[in-house]
């Protein structure tokens, strides 16, 4: 899928060096193994370095393909995104990218090229503030003015991208700062003294949790993306069976807790299960782990979890506190704090009605749809996606109906399996982030879930899975529409169907024959089994349209101003 890089003798402490061969340098002192780019003026001293140095590039078709594909690549390696960018336009085009990863916790280190030092205020040609347009949307950002400051700037930049709460680091480089020479140095410690996360809890508050659990009567945990980013799946399992508390699933933390086990409750919020939802409403203790309380699973702040005392764990003490009020309050990496409960004496409490009333919700409020043998529902094709994936595969999606379809009916039962854009919603994130994830795990099935509005705003991504020959399985749930959007067009603005309906669409067929990648449709659910069959025994890319029901719904669903427990659709 690419070239290694080439080993080379490590450049000694106080040599001389241009910028872009710094750059160049510090990206293998931090072991990076791909680049994701495109090439432009500003960063043309870069790329000619880049060139002949054996580093493995990516180029995408548009930087914002790049920056999605980074993302994905962080998310399933758990190793920061690299991305390159030109200066201006191309740097604008990142936007998008830099505001999803810091929404949704991914560390990307950012490299974009900056008009020369002499000419920066003057709107020079392909001039931008990118440090002004970007700083609410980092996690921190630098601007080299200092040839020599260049090794310590990407030296803390990977550093603050990784530690504490992962985020994404934008450093800005003038091009003259890349084209002179200044003194190497990647050795010094770094020395940050206004950044030092907190990873260990505070062990009085530990112990405030354990006595909370023991008093309760109808506990919930609540486990977002922050048990997936430290890699407490384990002992998060662990804790839940010894204290045996049912575990609820934000979006983004779906895989950190099996969904085929016992005290899975499913998915919380706006298109949750009735369980997760109603056990929250219901609960008198809820634990939230590595989650923030997004207005998508809480619903109607006043209507959410009324009667509970909160225990929040998070490593971003910012979160706690911000939107629901906290009594337990613990600072700490959740693998770190898991490991503490998991040391506590704690007495495990009598939840046998709790367990008995969320069985008997489960029991007459599953998930549910209407199966037709006349049109092909794509929550079906998601059932038969896990059938032909074996459950297994690393799934990343687009924003909408299709996005909680997956969530909903491919039942994640491990880590690191699931690729999607959560707090800022990206449209376009699916096809380019299955990119990314798939170079990240070279031996997984990669299969990008997208809609036919998202899939065409990044569809020239094809083009990079076609030139590394990756066998990424497109599948696009085709309602002819924006499904989310005519969704609530329908429900709550009285079947308005104002330009959410896109009737008119391109050949699939004929644009994956374009791009030499073979090409797979179906309209029935027989056609369904065999394309997905023929599509998991093909070695390479496969792009497969699935024509399905236009107007079928996600539900249940919570309307916006509404509390979890007021949901709609919860039964045929």
């Amino acid at each position: 899928m690419g070239a290694n890089m080439q080993t080379k003798e490590p450049v000694s402490t106080g040599a001389q060096m241009n910028g872009a061969d710094m750059l160049i340098e510090s990206l293998r002192r931090e072991n990076v193994d791909v680049i994701f780019g495109y090439p432009g003026g500003a960063v043309l001293p870069i790329y000619d370095k880049l060139y002949g140095s054996g580093m493995f590039h990516v180029l995408a078709r548009h930087e914002q393909g790049g920056i999605h594909a980074a993302e994905g690549y962080a998310r399933i390696s758990g190793k920061p995104g690299v991305v390159i960018a030109t200066s201006g336009p191309g740097a604008t085009n990142i936007v998008t990218g830099l505001a999803d990863a810091m929404i949704d916790s991914l560390p990307l280190v950012v490299f974009t090229g900056q008009v020369a030092s002499s000419v920066i205020g003057s709107d020079a040609f392909q001039e931008a503030d990118v440090l002004g347009i970007t700083m609410p949307i980092t996690k921190h950002s630098y601007q080299v003015r200092n040839i020599s400051d260049m090794p310590r700037i990407i030296k803390e930049a990977f550093h603050i991208a990784t530690t504490g709460r992962p985020g994404p680091v934008l450093i800005d480089i003038p091009k003259d700062m890349a084209q002179g020479d200044g003194t190497f140095n990647y050795e010094g410690e770094i020395d940050l003294p206004g950044y030092q996360p907190t990873y260990f809890p505070n062990q009085l508050q530990v112990k405030k949790l354990t006595d909370a659990v023991a008093a309760a009567k109808q506990p919930v945990i609540l486990a977002g993306a922050g048990v997936l980013l430290s890699k407490g799946s384990e002992e998060l399992k662990n804790y839940a069976e010894r204290q045996n508390i049912p575990v609820i699933n934000t979006l983004l933390g779906l895989g950190c807790f099996p969904a085929d086990h016992p005290l899975h409750l499913g998915m919380a919020g706006m298109h949750g299960t009735y369980t997760a939802n109603m056990a929250i409403y219901e609960s008198d203790l809820l634990i939230s782990i590595g989650a923030r309380f997004d207005d998508r699973v809480t619903g109607n702040l006043k209507h959410f979890a009324p009667n509970a005392k909160i225990a929040h764990i998070d490593i971003d003490p910012a979160e706690i506190g911000k939107n629901v009020p906290t009594k337990i309050p613990i600072v700490g990496d959740a693998k770190e704090v898991l490991k503490q409960l998991l040391l506590q004496e704690g007495e495990v409490g009598d939840y046998t009605k709790w367990h008995e009333k969320l069985a008997a919700w489960k029991q007459e409020y599953p998930l549910w749809y209407q199966n037709s043998a006349d049109v092909l529902k794509p929550q079906k094709v998601v059932e038969l996606l896990h059938k032909y994936t074996n459950g297994d595969a690393v799934v990343t999606t687009d924003v909408g109906q299709h996005q909680m379809w997956v969530a909903q009916y491919y039942t994640f039962n491990n880590p690191d399996r699931w690729v999607t854009s959560g707090g800022l919603g990206t449209m376009g994130f699916g096809l380019p982030s299955a990119i990314g994830a798939q170079l990240a795990n070279k031996d997984k099935t990669v299969v990008a879930v997208v809609g036919d509005g998202g899939f065409q705003m990044t569809l020239q991504e094809l083009g990079v899975i076609r030139e590394l020959n990756l066998p990424v399985k497109v599948v696009v749930l085709n309602n002819q529409s924006l499904g989310m959007v005519r969704q609530w067009q329908e429900i709550f603005y009285e079947e308005r169907y104002s330009h959410s309906l896109i009737p008119n669409q391109p050949n699939l067929m004929k644009l994956a024959e374009a791009y030499d990648i073979k090409g797979l449709q179906a309209s029935t659910e027989e056609e369904a089994h065999a394309a997905l069959k023929e599509a998991m025994e093909t070695d390479g890319p496969v792009l497969l349209n699935f024509f399905v029901a236009p107007k079928e719904n996600v539900y249940p669903m919570v309307a916006p101003g509404k509390g979890l427990h007021e949901m709609v659709g919860v039964k045929p």
